[in-house]
């Protein structure tokens, strides 16, 4: 059984490492082929240098192969569909350079794998790698609720489970796909997703929607878990605002048809939450509001963009 993990990077060396030695912790099973590839990304800092040095740590302690290969366009799907050129069978596991995995990571997929030789993507569980020092209005559940939270966190319960369209999509950096599946698909959009640290995405959306198209099976599987590190910066406002604006955008590019209008019902939900902003009087309540205008924002401005 051949796994590739596949982890795209920008100026991130430090997160990278920790990832990287994470999946040095994780259990390896017998009669698997399993290689890392890390793509830095227009990388202007230390990361070539870092992946150097691990990489010859890597091959001193008899650890996985580490093998990197540079992009030097800037955008992760450039640097998505470079790893994609330098893989030519068995499985792909993409990995963001800002999570850990957990000791049984390989071992769930290669079950999963096993378990559902009908399926050709899978996803897992990627929980927040919480410090206790986040505010506490990220866990708030009441009528002020964020969502999403500025941290990825997607569980689907403790039951495998079938995915559709309609369902809750897993981000790109909790995919596992068989090679194949892109001959059918095509390659990540590179119209869409971030470019640098920005918050434009929906490159793996964009994928999951045209694999399940072409009649691809998604399943989750809650034995395969990783841990999302906790940003702090993600918590100010500014980052909020720009996210729900950036990814509602992004996704409805990805998603919404030519054709498509921009329906009623949106603009009236865009004049209450502006009427939220103004005329509530609690500071939980018009951040609340603030990121519902930059959603909404968002999903109109990709309905008119997707026109052109």
């Amino acid at each position: 059984m051949k796994l590739t993990i596949v982890i795209c990077t920008h100026n991130r060396s430090a997160l990278l490492l920790k990832t990287l030695e994470s999946i040095d912790r994780a259990i390896i099973p017998p009669q698997t082929d399993i290689a890392i590839l890390v793509i830095p990304n227009a990388c202007t800092d230390d990361t070539v240098e870092k992946l150097q040095e691990h990489q010859k740590w890597q091959r001193d302690n008899h650890l996985l192969p580490i093998q990197f290969v540079e992009e030097p366009k800037a955008g992760k799907s450039f640097a998505l569909n470079k790893a994609l050129t330098c893989i030519t069978d068995g499985w792909i596991c993409f990995i963001d350079d800002d999570q850990r995995v957990d000791v049984n990571y390989c071992k769930s997929i290669l079950d999963a794998i096993i378990n559902y030789p009908d399926t050709t993507l899978f996803c897992g569980k990627l929980i927040p790698d919480w410090t206790g020092l986040e505010p506490s209005w990220v866990h708030e559940n009441g009528n002020y609720k964020i969502a999403p939270i500025p941290i990825p966190h997607y569980d689907l319960g403790d039951e495998q489970q079938i995915l559709s369209e309609k369902d809750f999509i897993p981000s790109g950096g909790n995919l596992i796909i068989h090679q194949n599946v892109f001959a059918k698909t095509g390659n990540f959009s590179e119209t869409l997703g971030p470019t640098g640290h920005n918050l434009v995405g929906s490159e793996d959306t964009d994928l999951i929607l045209r694999a399940l198209n072409v009649n691809e099976k998604l399943r989750y599987i809650p034995n395969i878990i990783q841990y999302h590190y906790v940003d702090p910066s993600r918590f100010k406002l500014i980052y909020l605002i720009l996210m729900n604006f950036q990814r509602n955008r992004s996704f409805t590019l990805a998603s919404c048809h030519e054709s498509s209008q921009v329906p009623k019902y949106q603009w009236l939900k865009l004049v209450q939450y502006i009427s939220g902003v103004l005329f509530c009087f609690n500071s939980r309540g018009i951040r609340f509001y603030l990121t519902k205008t930059a959603a909404i924002l968002g999903q109109i401005f990709g309905i008119i963009q997707s026109k052109r």
